[in-house]
């Protein structure tokens, strides 16, 4: 899930803290109904989250590699080599 875009027209990806929050307040909202139908649609909600917080673990996973990478390879004097972190690491970068 992602945010509507802000002033820069930038997207921010909800995080994984978020996520497992909202699933555990739908969780309680479908404990606590007297209602089969509410309890229906928090449920899917929660379903929903679960997997957002799943999805939104491995971007922050992914993200913090990345910043490692990155960290290391300045340190090396590599800033520059990041053909490592290509979908297609055989291949070049377009300005190359």
């Amino acid at each position: 899930m992602i945010f509507p875009a802000n002033p820069k027209g930038e997207y921010m990806p909800v995080s994984s803290i978020l996520c497992h929050a909202q699933e555990a307040e739908q969780r309680q909202r479908a404990e606590d109904s007297a209602f089969e139908n509410v309890r229906a649609v928090a449920a899917k909600a929660a379903a929903a989250w679960h997997k957002e917080g799943i999805a939104a673990e491995a971007r922050e996973a992914r993200q913090l590699r990345v910043q490692a990478y990155k960290a290391d390879a300045a340190a090396a004097g590599n800033v520059d080599d990041d053909l490592r972190l290509s979908e297609n690491p055989d291949r070049g970068r377009a300005d190359q």
